[in-house]
C-alpha cells in the first residue's frame, strides 16, 4: 500500500513539474516597442492650420504624433505621413471614393471607422478643413470616453 501511495504522490508531482515547466515556457517575452517616424513638416502644418478653423478642439499627442479631440474622443490625428479621419459610414465612403484609404497602424489591422485623406487634399487647407469638419461633427455624435478607474 505504501508503495501505490509512493507511486501516485511521485507521478502527482512529476506532472505538476510538467505542467509548471510549460507555463514557464509559454510566458510571452515582451514585444519591443514600435518605432515611429517624424511626421513631415507640410503634413504637420496642413493638420493643425484645419484643426484651428474648428471649434471645441482639445489638440493633443497621440503616438507622438498631433491629434485633435472633441469630447474626450479622437477625431483627427497625423500618423506617421498621412492625416487620418474618424468618419460615419456615408463620409467615410465617399472620402473612399476619393482616393481616402483604411488606416492601418498595425499593418493587417484596419481600424474601420478611420481613413487616411488622399495626399492630394492636404494640398487644399479648405478641402482638408471641410473634411475635419465633417469628422468632427460625426465624433460630437458618440458617446464620451468613460474615465479609466
Amino acid at each position: 500500500m505504501v508503495n501505490v501511495s509512493l507511486c501516485l504522490c511521485a507521478s502527482v508531482i512529476y506532472s505538476l513539474c510538467l505542467c509548471a515547466s510549460v507555463v514557464i515556457r509559454m510566458k510571452k517575452t515582451p514585444r519591443p516597442m514600435p518605432v515611429f517616424s517624424k511626421a513631415p513638416a507640410d503634413v504637420v502644418e496642413a493638420f493643425t492650420r484645419a484643426a484651428e478653423r474648428i471649434p471645441d478642439v482639445q489638440p493633443r499627442k497621440m503616438f507622438g504624433y498631433p491629434a485633435a479631440f472633441t469630447n474626450t474622443l479622437m477625431f483627427a490625428c497625423v500618423f506617421r505621413d498621412a492625416i487620418v479621419l474618424r468618419l460615419g459610414d456615408d463620409d467615410r465612403e465617399a472620402l473612399r471614393r476619393e482616393g481616402g484609404r483604411p488606416f492601418e497602424p498595425v499593418p493587417g489591422r484596419p481600424m474601420r471607422e478611420y481613413l487616411a485623406v488622399p495626399d492630394a487634399m492636404r494640398a487644399s487647407p479648405a478641402v482638408l478643413t471641410a473634411w475635419m469638419k465633417k469628422a468632427h461633427a460625426h465624433t460630437r455624435t458618440l458617446p464620451p470616453k468613460k474615465p479609466k478607474k
